[in-house]
């Protein structure tokens, strides 16, 4: 997360962007011979939108870790009413200094997490208090899924000493089950992950852990005034991740030594997907300023972590990274799950091309993507079709860690806008932003950033939470003749989320993929249902779905425009040829 400043002594932007082509430096200074084909438009709702929330940082002058990471968000329909919901986290006050071994609690209603229920008119009601989901603690990120199978999602949020299981009743409430389900955990927790591991049909759960860290009164930066900054990570212990097996009766287990997935990591952003089409799910996490990890699922209960015998761990250049946000699908339809991870400024966002042979391709250079990034610095991530073109652009929040960064590197900003790439084809990238609508030149301390259709219209919209600031609802007015169709699974045999579920389907232009997961980005849960562009086409030729417990399901002639149901059909039922 942090930028080590003196690695980049003697080393400016002028000098990196001649060390690219001149095309990726034309990315780089934000033009491009094509730039304005196939801008989208999105607007920033929030004035409208009935979502008034601010999120709590708690700046001191110590420049304690903690403060600069920002609040986490979700998008989830938990009354399951047809329309997504809000969800978003929020610090709790810290005394200047605060005293080592502290956990902050929060003290009133400025440092609420926030419940935002979408109306039928589309904006949002606060039913924080009626659904019991203040919270207690400073927290961070969140994981969306229902572990118990009883049709209803279920959340968990992580937070800095302890996080929280909250149940969902089915009424409109949660309760806090964390005592008795075993997952409160401890240490510092970031982002975590919904995922049936061991394919037993029931959601398990991945949480990451930062580092070793306490309220220390440590300097970093210039000894001068205005010039202390915060901590690079490298001065503190990397810590191991847990790993909850959900035991089936409310109950979790942590056993991740006893699975391999122990290794320990500086965690920020997760996202799972079956690299190797082993049929198992394998988990990928992103690490700050060290080696990546992805973890692969041995088949038999345990993972081995494999991130550099994947070329994964590190840049084309062979360096590590400010790991941070992280999308984990396949962006050029060749059927295997891609990378993209963010970084800060000076470093390139790493792009990572699926070979199908169990390695990747580093592929920011020949994407576009790393002169697009080069003087960015990113968290909450994700691939959309903003366009319904039938392929994945990717957006990103954006915003340095460091709120004087300016001081030491002038050409770097602490407040950025959110970037918007268009995939063109051929595993190239070009920036859209400036031309995509006002909101791409707000300037914000962007954080988390979650995914989904918010109105139904069949365009993906997104909202950003920022640190230390507001959370952002932005619309996807894109004008676009095409059409689309978003698939919500439901599993039976599998898990009722459908979690981990592989999706193929195929239009006149050729085939898409999606795996199905709430988790990915940066402290942050996106819409579980599907979501693919058909183009020109109304109607999807054929939809394949692999489900986790291995039934394999094929629909026909599958008509667009429309949310469709999908139910996992009984293991001796014969191929299913419509949907319902």
């Amino acid at each position: 997360m942090l930028e080590s400043l003196f690695s980049f002594l003697g080393r400016t932007a002028a000098l990196s962007l001649l060390l690219l082509s001149p095309a990726l430096a034309q990315h780089a200074a934000g033009s491009s011979p094509n730039h304005a084909e196939g801008a989208a438009k999105f607007v920033d709702i929030t004035a409208q939108s009935g979502v008034h929330f601010m999120g709590r940082a708690s700046h001191t002058s110590k420049k304690y870790l903690p403060e600069t990471m920002g609040s986490g968000v979700a998008l989830f329909d938990y009354d399951n009413d047809g329309h997504l919901d809000i969800f978003l986290t929020n610090g709790a006050p810290l005394s200047d200094p605060t005293p080592v071994g502290t956990i902050p609690q929060k003290t009133g209603p400025e440092y609420w997490d926030r419940l935002y229920h979408q109306k039928p008119d589309g904006t949002f009601e606060d039913v924080t208090e009626k659904a019991g989901l203040k919270g207690t603690g400073y927290d961070f990120g969140m994981a969306v899924g229902d572990y118990d199978n009883d049709g209803y999602e279920d959340l968990y949020v992580t937070g800095y000493g302890g996080n929280h299981l909250y149940h969902n009743n089915g009424n409109g409430t949660f309760t806090d089950v964390t005592k008795e389900s075993g997952t409160a955990g401890s240490g510092w927790s970031t982002s975590a992950a919904w995922v049936d591991l061991d394919n037993d049909g029931r959601l398990d759960l991945v949480v990451l852990r930062y580092m070793k860290w306490d309220f220390n009164d440590i300097w970093c930066g210039e000894h001068k005034p205005g010039y202390r900054a915060y901590c690079h990570p490298d001065l503190f212990q990397a810590e191991t991740p847990l790993v909850y097996h959900n035991d089936g009766n409310g109950h979790f287990t942590e056993e991740a030594a006893k699975i391999g997935l122990d290794k320990p990591g500086k965690g920020l952003g997760i996202a799972i997907a079956d690299y190797d089409h082993d049929g198992h799910i394998d988990v990928f996490v992103a690490n700050d300023s060290m080696t990546e990890f992805l973890y692969h699922n041995k088949g038999d209960g345990t993972f081995e972590e494999e991130g550099l015998l994947s070329q994964v761990a590190v840049d084309g250049d062979g360096r590590t990274y400010a790991g941070m946000g992280v999308a984990f699908q396949d962006y050029d339809g060749d059927g295997w799950p891609d990378l993209l991870v963010t970084d800060l400024a000076n470093q390139k966002y790493a792009l990572y091309k699926n070979n199908g042979d169990e390695s990747f391709t580093y592929a920011s250079y020949i994407s576009g993507v790393a002169g697009a990034t080069l003087l960015h610095s990113g968290w909450g991530t994700g691939f959309l079709d903003y366009d319904n073109s039938g392929r994945k652009g990717i957006i990103i929040a954006q915003g340095h860690d460091i709120d004087n960064i300016q001081l030491s590197y002038p050409q770097l900003h602490y407040k950025e806008p959110m970037l918007l790439l268009r995939n063109v084809g051929g595993g190239k990238f070009v920036d859209v932003s400036a031309e995509s609508g006002a909101v791409f030149h707000e300037r914000w301390a962007g954080r988390g950033l979650a995914i989904g259709d918010l109105d139904n219209d069949g365009r993906e919209d997104v909202v950003v939470s920022t640190n230390d600031g507001p959370a952002y609802v932005v619309r996807n007015e894109t004008p676009t003749k095409n059409h689309w169709i978003s698939l919500d699974l439901v599993g039976h045999t599998s898990n009722r989320d459908a979690v981990g579920a592989v999706i193929k389907l195929t239009t006149s232009k050729g085939p898409q993929w999606w795996t199905v997961s709430t988790t990915g980005s940066y402290l942050a849960a996106n819409d579980k249902r599907a979501h693919f562009g058909l183009g020109a086409d109304t109607e999807a030729k054929s939809i394949e779905i692999t489900w986790p417990s291995g039934i394999h399901q094929v629909l026909k002639d599958v008509k667009g425009d429309r949310v469709v149901k999908v139910d996992e059909p009984p293991p001796s039922t014969a191929t299913a040829t419509k949907p319902k």
